[in-house]
């Protein structure tokens, strides 16, 4: 029998650190996991403040009735988009902040960051970065994963291009066929509203995203019995890693 010697060890030992370097961050999607994440990553901010933030859009048979809700409701939120979706509907993605709302980064497209590498991560990001750019005019500063699946990888591109991850304290688990309103008030008042970020979509296959509509003035009403106030991240007492500013026409984000 063979036995290992001390630079095989060595070797291992680098695999499994690299290993949990790239993947250990990933554990933070883990519901019973997130809450262990440090505040600014978590989305812990203000305590009388909860940051409102809408994923996987802009979709026209649907971002623009959350965009009319939350007209109606005075309310301005932040938007993650998928680069995808941009590069589909790019005038709507200008009207989402035309109206005054954020508009921040989901990923180039709805795929688990641990099925890539450093570079394919870094060039989704950076790609997803600058089409949310040239079609709104405004520079992301925020970034969330899809199904909130960080990585090592993602981390360092994250850092690399300006962005700043951001999680939730509450979700409404609106993207579920069988989500109704009182489900997705339900959800989100398990979770941590006073000074938290809460997560609902601006889009879902399942056409669940009416029923996310329908629970928005019900979620003015849970706020405003608990005296918070609502708005997008950059109102939340985070630090963005870019200040979400309008660019000048025909400007092209930083690489």
């Amino acid at each position: 029998m063979t036995r290992a010697g001390p630079a095989t060890g060595v070797v291992a030992g680098g695999v499994l650190a690299g290993l949990a370097a790239q993947a250990g961050p990933a554990l933070l999607a883990l519901e019973r996991l997130r809450p262990l994440a440090p505040a600014q990553l978590a989305g812990r901010g203000d305590p009388v403040h909860a940051a409102l933030t809408f994923d996987d859009g802009p979709v026209a048979a649907s971002t623009p009735a959350v965009l009319a809700a939350l007209d109606r409701l005075g309310w301005r939120a932040t938007f993650f988009m998928l680069g995808e979706e941009v590069r589909r509907a790019p005038g709507l993605a200008a009207e989402v902040a035309a109206a005054g709302h954020e508009v921040a980064v989901h990923g180039d497209d709805h795929a688990s960051l641990l099925r890539r590498g450093p570079l394919a991560t870094l060039d989704g990001l950076c790609r997803a970065r600058d089409v949310v750019a040239s079609a709104t005019g405004d520079q992301p500063a925020w970034f969330r994963p899809a199904y909130g699946v960080l990585t090592g990888a993602a981390l360092a591109a994250a850092a690399r291009l300006g962005l700043r991850p951001v999680l939730w304290t509450a979700w409404g688990r609106d993207w579920r066929a069988e989500a109704t309103p009182a489900s997705i008030i339900a959800d989100l008042a398990a979770g941590r509203l006073a000074g938290g970020t809460l997560l609902l979509h601006d889009y879902a296959a399942s056409g669940s995203w009416r029923a996310t509509v329908a629970a928005l003035p019900r979620l003015a009403e849970l706020l405003d019995r608990r005296h918070l106030a609502a708005g997008p991240l950059g109102e939340h007492g985070l630090p963005a890693g870019r200040r979400n500013a309008r660019r000048p026409p025909g400007g092209r984000p930083p690489r």
